[in-house]
C-alpha cells in the first residue's frame, strides 16, 4: 500500500519536501480520519467501566454481584465469569477477523470505504449493546463493534500516513493514538456520570459510542479517499484532484503526483511474491521489528491494564467512584504522553522515542515487581 514520497522516501536522504503548507482541508481530513481512534479509545473505556456497575451486573451476572457483596476486604479474583469474559473478549476476537478482512477491502475499495464500514459496524454494534436485553445481545453487539474496530483501525493509520504533509508525518499520524486516549479518557468521565443514573445508566454508557461512529461515518463520506489508493485503482485524475485538495490551491502538485504514480508501479511490480521476499536476510531485521514490537508492547500488559482499569482498582480496594476517578487519572496522563511524543517525533525521529518508551515501561513494570517482592 504505497504512501507515494512515505515509500520512497523512507530511506536514504529524508522525506522530500513537496511545498504547500498545513491546509483547512488536510487538517480536516485527517482529523476525520482519527476519529477512527475515538472509537476505539471509547469502547476501551466504556466496557471496563460498564464491567463494573453495579446495575448492569445485576441485570446480565447477578451471580457475580452476589460474590462481590459477601467479599470481605476486596474483591482481587472475584471477578472470574466465564459469560463476562465472553462479553469483553469477543471484541477483539472479532476485531482481529476484521483486521484481516479489511486488509484486502482496504485495498480493492480503498481507506475511505473502509472506514464507512468501519464507522458503520461499530454503530449498529452500540445501538444493540445499549438495547441488550439478555447476555446474547451484548456479545452480538461487541462482535460488531469488533468487525468495526479491525476495519477502521487498520484503514485509518494508513489514511493518516497517505494524506499528511511528508514534514508533519509523525505527528499526523500519532492524532491516531492521541484520539484513542481522548476516547478512553471521554468514556471513563462518562461512566462517573452515568453510574448515578440507576437502573439504566450502563445503556447510555454503552449507547454513547454511537456518537463518535456517527462522527466517523458522516466525516468518511465527505472526505476524499487518499491519492495513493485512487492511483492503485487506476482512478489517476481523481488522484490529482484529491492531492491538489488537500496541498491547496497554487501549489505545484507534479512532483510529489508522479512519485505517488512511481511508488504504485513499484508496488504492482513487487506485489508477486512479496511475502517470500520479505523473509530475505536483508529485510529480516525489519521483520523481526515489525512483529516483536506490537507483540511485546501487549505483552506488557499496557492494554489489559487500559482496558480493566476501574475493575484492577476496585480488585485492590478502591470503592465504585475511586475507581472510575482512577481510571480517568491514567487517561489524562496517557494524553500527555502521546502530545508530548506526538511534538517530538518528527523533530527527534522515531528511534529515540521507542527507547524512552522501553526505558519508561520497563523501569514501571521493574518497580511493580519490586513491591510485589517486598
Amino acid at each position: 500500500m504505497p504512501g507515494g514520497a512515505f515509500l520512497l522516501n523512507g530511506s536514504g536522504g529524508g522525506m522530500a519536501d513537496y511545498g504547500g503548507g498545513l491546509t483547512v482541508p488536510v487538517v480536516v481530513t485527517c482529523l476525520m480520519a482519527a476519529s477512527g481512534g475515538l472509537i476505539f479509545g471509547y469502547d476501551i473505556g466504556i466496557s471496563g467501566g460498564v464491567s463494573e456497575m453495579e446495575d448492569f451486573l445485576n441485570k446480565f451476572f447477578p451471580g457475580l454481584l452476589k460474590r462481590t457483596a459477601r467479599a470481605n476486604k476486596d474483591v482481587y479474583c472475584i471477578y472470574n465469569n466465564q459469560a463476562l469474559t465472553a462479553f469483553t473478549s469477543s471484541l477483539y476476537a472479532f476485531g482481529m477477523v476484521g483486521t484481516l478482512l479489511a486488509s484486502r477491502v482496504t485495498r480493492r475499495l480503498g481507506r475511505q470505504a473502509v472506514m464507512l464500514i468501519g464507522g458503520g459496524l461499530f454503530l449498529a454494534g452500540a445501538l444493540v449493546n445499549a438495547a441488550a436485553a439478555n447476555i446474547a445481545m451484548l456479545i452480538v453487539g461487541r462482535m460488531l463493534l469488533g468487525l468495526g474496530l479491525g476495519f477502521s483501525g487498520q484503514a485509518t493509520p494508513v489514511y493518516l500516513a497517505e494524506v499528511s504533509p511528508p514534514r508533519w508525518r509523525g505527528g499526523f499520524i500519532s492524532a491516531f493514538p492521541l484520539f484513542i486516549s481522548v476516547g478512553y479518557l471521554v468514556a471513563n468521565l462518562i461512566n462517573y456520570g452515568t453510574s448515578r443514573i440507576p437502573g439504566w445508566g450502563w445503556r447510555l454508557s454503552l449507547g454513547l459510542a454511537s456518537v463518535p461512529a456517527a462522527v466517523m461515518v458522516v466525516g468518511a463520506a465527505f472526505i476524499p479517499d487518499t491519492p495513493s489508493s485512487l492511483v492503485l485503482r487506476g482512478k489517476h485524475d481523481d488522484a490529482r484532484a484529491a492531492l491538489q485538495r488537500v496541498r491547496g490551491k497554487g501549489v505545484d502538485i507534479g512532483p510529489e503526483f508522479a512519485d505517488i504514480l512511481a511508488a504504485a508501479e513499484n508496488d504492482r511490480r513487487n506485489e508477486e511474491g512479496a511475502f517470500r521476499r520479505i523473509l530475505r536476510r536483508e529485510y529480516r531485521p525489519y521483520l523481526v521489528m515489525a512483529v516483536a514490537f506490537p507483540v511485546f508492547l501487549n505483552l506488557t500488559g499496557v492494554a489489559v491494564t487500559a482496558f480493566f482499569s476501574p475493575i484492577l482498582f476496585r480488585t485492590v480496594g478502591f470503592e465504585s467512584d475511586a475507581a472510575l476517578m482512577g481510571a480517568v487519572i491514567l487517561g489524562l496522563m496517557n494524553i500527555g504522553g502521546i502530545l508530548a511524543s506526538g511534538f517530538a517525533m518528527d523533530r527527534y525521529g522515531r528511534k529515540l522515542l521507542f527507547m524512552i518508551g522501553g526505558a519508561l515501561m520497563f523501569t514501571c513494570q521493574a518497580s511493580h515487581m519490586w513491591r510485589w517482592r517486598a
